[in-house]
């Protein structure tokens, strides 16, 4: 019963995380406007990763997207691709997730290929949060050095700078999708461990004697090697074999030849 809510669990959370990850990629507010010296201006400007925008005081706001791929820089274009990749792998880990749920019985389907199916299932939730997780820090990287750089240069007076950007809401958005993601992918992989039948875990292997001279005892007596004399010549412990005659009898007889 723990296995099948750890991996319910696991699927519920791994879906908010990719669905968060298809949002925060979606949104338009990755990087803000800073208004900490202008708290009061006409014109509000926001950015996301597919579109700029730009709010006026009005309520009237104009999106234009980018018109260019090469003219974008290169960090811009791998936080894209991170983003996109890390929603594939969630959607693919999604699929493969709902077909091994243990409440969900397809045809004849063993254990077995369930928890393989988990398994992977999670490891795609996982790469998909790291993916969306460095996707996000990579973008506040960008905007944090920027933002210092601007900082500086106004304040050295070399130029006025009018714009400086900030964190945006789909920041946090992705930061807490990844994190879920990566947090579903583990549970699934937990779970995989109890789908695993108890008899393919302890599987023993059994052999049999390929010769009559070999014997498997259990107790105290040894297992034969293969190089003594014939078990049924053997004697019990402490005998010894008095020497004989020519005709058969014991050189030295002992009480019970005379019975």
């Amino acid at each position: 019963m723990s296995t099948t809510i750890c991996q319910v669990m696991g699927f519920l959370v791994s879906l908010l995380g990719v669905g968060g990850s298809i949002m925060a990629t979606a949104m338009d507010t990755w990087s803000t406007q800073d208004l900490y010296d202008n708290p009061v201006t006409a014109v509000f400007q926001y950015q996301g990763l597919w579109r700029s925008c730009v709010r006026q005081s009005s309520g009237f706001t104009e999106c234009r997207p980018y018109f260019t791929i090469l003219g974008l820089p290169a960090m811009f274009q791998a936080v894209r691709a991170l983003m996109i990749v890390g929603i594939v792998l969630g959607i693919l880990g999604l699929l493969v997730c709902i077909f091994a749920l243990k409440c969900i019985r397809i045809g004849s389907m063993e254990d077995t290929a369930k928890a393989n199916m988990t398994l992977t299932s999670g490891i795609m939730f996982i790469v998909a949060g790291l993916c969306a997780i460095t996707g996000v820090s990579v973008f506040a990287n960008m905007l944090v050095t920027n933002f210092w750089m601007s900082t500086t240069s106004m304040f050295q007076g070399m130029q006025n700078v009018q714009n400086r950007y900030t964190f945006g809401s789909a920041l946090f958005v992705g930061w807490v999708a990844g994190g879920l993601a990566l947090v579903g992918g583990i549970m699934m992989c937990l779970a995989c461990k109890g789908l695993i039948p108890e008899e393919s875990r302890y599987k023993a292997v059994s052999y049999n004697a390929s010769g009559r001279n070999i014997s498997y005892r259990t107790g105290p007596y040894k297992a034969g090697s293969g190089y003594e004399a014939d078990p049924k010549s053997r004697k019990g412990v402490g005998y010894e074999e008095a020497p004989r005659s020519e005709d058969g009898r014991r050189a030295y007889p002992s009480k019970y030849d005379y019975v």
